[in-house]
This record gives structure tokens, C-alpha cells and sequence, in this order.
């Protein structure tokens, strides 16, 4: 499996472009604008479209996921259903962010903790992780050690919690509880800014690292 980063929209969104190599299907995680970039990438790889994956309904992330499966004609999986308000305020957030229009868009699966998801001969397996969002969800491939993780954590800090729903508490017993024991040696992408592993936030991180939870 090959993977590939795609910063879009203002924010600098990271999407993930995962490439099953025997098959050449992929699926985009997080396609939330500057579309044609995208496109440019699976062009660039022979990559044809399979599925479109959401971590959660924030705008960067999913504001134009919902016109992207439309023009590939392909499902949308995620994120989990306590998301659905956040996707459903997509025309007034684009209004107030000044993103072209977007359209609010019923997800083809909501995913559950435990859940798997398939793009061609890859299997990933789903975490619900709340915190920075009530309907969060990772993406966790074990034969790579790759985790998909969106806006729960980043290299040397943690999701926002002061949005509605948020919970600061919440988020970090996602991080220990559900990433933490996948595993020290696991690769991370986060929402924004560079990769990192688990090993390396339990080490450092000043917000859920073992020091810092005093373990």
C-alpha cells in the first residue's frame, strides 16, 4: 500500500491518499477542497478512485468530500453518526470561511468502533475516538503500522476541544485508550503538519505523553 499526503484548503488540511499496489484503487481520506490537487496525485500514481473515508465532519476535512464521490460516483464511509450536525452546517461554515458553496451530504455508512473498511485488497480498522469531535473516527491499517488519525493528534500537540461537542477529557482517554495500544512502533498522519508514531508522543507529546499523564 502506498500513501501519499495532499495539504488542501486554506487550513492545510492533510488528505491521505491510500493506493492499494495490486490493484491500483485508492481511496481519499479527508478530501475536504482544492479538488484538482487531489486528482493530480491519483493521476500521477495510474490511481483509480474507490471510496472516500472521513475522520469527521469539520470543514476542512469533509466540506467537499460529498462533490468529490459525486464526480467519482463512489461511496462515502464515515465518520460516525454523531458527526451528522457538523455535516449538516456545511453551507452556512463555507459561507462564514469563505469556501466556494458547499452542499451538506448524507454519508453512504456511518462507521462504529470496531468496524472495518475495505479499498481494494486493503483492509483498515476503525476506532471511534471522540474528543475533538462527538463523531471522530481513525483508520488504522496493521499490516503497514500506519494509523489515519485527523484532528485527535498531531506531532507534539492534541485536537482543539473548544468546539461544540468538544471534550478535552474525552479526547485524551481516546489517545491512550485506542491509539496508545496499537502500538509504539505505529506511523501516524495527522489532520495538519508532519507524520510522527506513537512511540514518539507517548515520549514527548506535553499533553498526553507518559510524563505529562504521569505515568
Amino acid at each position: 500500500m502506498k500513501l501519499l499526503i495532499v495539504p488542501v484548503t486554506p487550513f492545510m488540511q492533510n488528505c491521505s491518499l491510500l493506493v492499494c499496489e495490486r490493484t491500483g484503487k485508492a481511496v481519499a481520506i479527508d478530501p475536504g477542497g482544492d479538488l484538482e490537487r487531489i486528482e493530480s496525485a491519483l493521476r500521477s500514481e495510474s490511481a483509480t478512485l474507490e471510496k472516500v473515508f472521513l475522520t469527521h465532519g469539520h470543514i476542512d476535512h469533509c466540506g467537499q468530500a460529498g462533490q468529490f464521490a459525486q464526480r467519482h460516483r463512489v461511496p462515502i464511509e464515515g465518520p460516525q453518526r454523531e458527526d451528522r450536525f457538523w455535516i449538516e452546517q456545511l453551507p452556512s461554515q463555507g459561507k462564514m470561511f469563505g469556501f466556494p458553496h458547499l452542499a451538506a451530504f448524507e454519508p453512504d455508512r456511518w462507521l462504529e468502533d470496531g468496524d472495518t473498511v475495505v479499498f481494494g485488497e486493503q483492509t483498515l480498522e476503525v476506532r471511534h475516538c471522540p474528543g475533538h469531535t462527538p463523531g471522530h473516527v481513525i483508520f488504522f491499517h496493521a499490516p503497514s503500522r500506519l494509523a489515519i488519525v485527523g484532528d485527535v493528534l498531531f506531532q507534539g500537540s492534541i485536537g482543539r476541544t473548544d468546539f461544540p461537542r468538544g471534550d478535552h477529557a474525552t479526547l485524551v482517554a481516546s489517545i491512550t485508550d485506542k491509539l496508545w495500544p496499537l502500538g509504539d512502533d505505529v506511523a501516524f498522519v495527522p489532520g495538519h503538519g508532519p507524520m510522527s508514531t506513537f512511540g514518539e508522543e507517548r515520549a514527548s507529546n506535553p499533553f498526553v505523553g507518559d510524563a505529562a499523564l504521569g505515568r
